[in-house]
């Protein structure tokens, strides 16, 4: 059971989670992008705190979204490498706790609305795995796991069934063949809903969200809620919206940077409206590092990343360093820079706090409680000492203020295997970057500074050995 130190429930804020897909370091204006504007998150920004040092548990899609909602690094899951596709089982455990299961608990509503990618509980008609029963109801996804209310897609935009799910039913079980893009390889084929079109699902989760806010508004209930809004761009498929096209200049990924943004100004507009912006606390972040085109930066001139190293799937600082934005009106002092070490896992043991709970031993074992730091309370210490990072290859980083050690050599990402056969044995083992002055990651200190490798080595190992790293009570 948890220990509950809330008081009545009007005094808790609303919380709104927004997850960009696949939005690099580099992709906003106040993160320094010159080309693509984003004047709604910029705004966001300047009413709050914008992060430089955040990151994704992981360097791609499902396993920090298992992060977010469970406080648990996803490598202690079943789930050592890769991410699911749309007719993969669950991964979240039965019985443990998500952040929408504890909130839930705590009286506040919770909605999912947009991209899951945690698999479901599909009833499959024969042993091939894409073999569905589309009008069977879904076990074990959001409504099994703490949300009242869920509507979206099973999991990436570019992989099948392509359908809209609400609660735990296709809302339109009709399924007809479609076709992959074959210029670009952006979407896979399968099976979608009849009418189905990729550029329209961004806009039915942008109004789904601001009907859900809206019908809480009107309920006129001191009950709190959650919304965890999980979009879909700027993954692949590039194809946004007819209003968003071609008006970013810097191609078709960028205009669904500019619809990502609008979105975010949709549910904050929604909430002033309302008369409900002092009371909601916004968080956003994307879930890992950009998968850009390549005229982005080699025409344009736009690079996604910014200053950072590799692309989304890599143990660079590009496949995990995110932007991060927290705004809380009246609680959150305006236009705050933080260049604190955060992890997105950390998201549990901070709802926790916000909710007046203790987590129990077994619930959110790495996730540390960032609230104190939002409120520009006094630190003994940083949040966390460390962080660690994780790619689609499953090689590990370990990072704390200064350092960052990978435990091997190259990206562990998309190329990791054209890298293994490249590499020369003269090459460092693995490899260590004094990351507060070397942020592109380019002077390799391994074979320099081997106390280091030894000392964050250590670390590393007894993390994977224990099952938690936050402080917990066993008593």
């Amino acid at each position: 059971m948890m220990k509950s130190s809330a008081g009545k429930a009007d005094e808790r804020p609303n919380i709104v989670y927004i997850l960009a897909d696949d939005l690099g370091y580099g992709d906003l204006s106040c993160y320094g992008a010159t080309l693509v504007q984003t004047p709604h998150l910029d705004r966001l920004a300047k009413e709050g705190i914008r992060f430089t040092d955040a990151h994704s548990p992981s360097a791609v899609c499902t396993p920090t979204r298992y992060g977010i909602l469970t406080g648990r690094y996803c490598w202690r899951s079943e789930m050592k490498k890769g991410v699911l596709n749309g007719y993969s089982q669950p991964l979240i455990e039965e019985g443990r706790m998500t952040v929408a299961s504890m909130l839930q608990q705590s009286g506040y509503a919770t909605a999912c609305i947009g991209k899951w990618h945690l698999g479901l509980g599909w009833t499959q008609i024969s042993e091939k795995p894409d073999d569905i029963d589309y009008n069977r109801t879904l076990t074990h996804g959001p409504v099994q796991l703490g949300f009242d209310y869920f509507y979206g897609i099973s999991a990436s935009l570019d992989m099948p069934p392509y359908c809209f799910i609400e609660n735990d039913r296709v809302v339109d079980p009709t399924m007809v063949p479609k076709h992959p893009y074959n210029d670009l390889q952006e979407s896979r084929g399968g099976l979608m809903s009849a009418g189905w079109k990729d550029e329209d699902v961004n806009g039915v989760h942008t109004a789904k969200a601001v009907d859900f806010i809206r019908r809480q508004a009107e309920q006129q209930s001191e009950r709190p809620f959650f919304l965890y809004l999980p979009l879909t761009g700027p993954h692949t498929p590039w194809t946004a919206a007819e209003p968003f096209r071609g008006k970013s200049g810097v191609g078709r990924r960028g205009d669904m940077i500019m619809e990502l943004d609008w979105t975010v100004g949709q549910i904050v507009d929604t909430l002033e409206n309302l008369g409900i912006r002092e009371q909601t606390m916004i968080i956003f972040a994307s879930d890992n590092g950009p998968h850009p085109q390549p005229q982005e930066a080699e025409t344009y001139g736009h690079r996604a990343t910014g200053p950072l190293r590799g692309i989304k799937a890599g143990i660079w600082d590009g496949g995990h360093r995110i932007p991060y934005i927290m705004s809380w009106t009246g609680k959150i002092k305006p236009g705050q820079v933080y260049d604190e070490l955060i992890d997105l896992v950390d998201f549990m043991g901070t709802a926790a706090a916000i909710a007046g709970q203790t987590l129990p031993a077994h619930a959110g074992e790495d996730s540390f409680n960032q609230l104190p730091l939002l409120l520009g309370q006094p630190l003994e210490q940083p949040i966390r000492k460390y962080a660690i990072h994780h790619s689609l290859q499953g090689m590990f980083s370990i990072r704390d203020k200064d350092w960052k050690y990978i435990e091997g050599r190259g990206s562990g990402g998309f190329d990791w295997n054209k890298k293994k056969s490249e590499e020369s044995v003269d090459e460092p083992a693995g490899q260590l970057y004094f990351i507060r002055e070397d942020i592109a990651e380019r002077n390799n200190l391994y074979d320099k500074l081997p106390e280091v490798v030894n000392e964050l080595g250590k670390v590393l190992d007894l993390t994977r050995t224990q099952s938690f790293t936050r402080p917990i009570d066993r008593s």
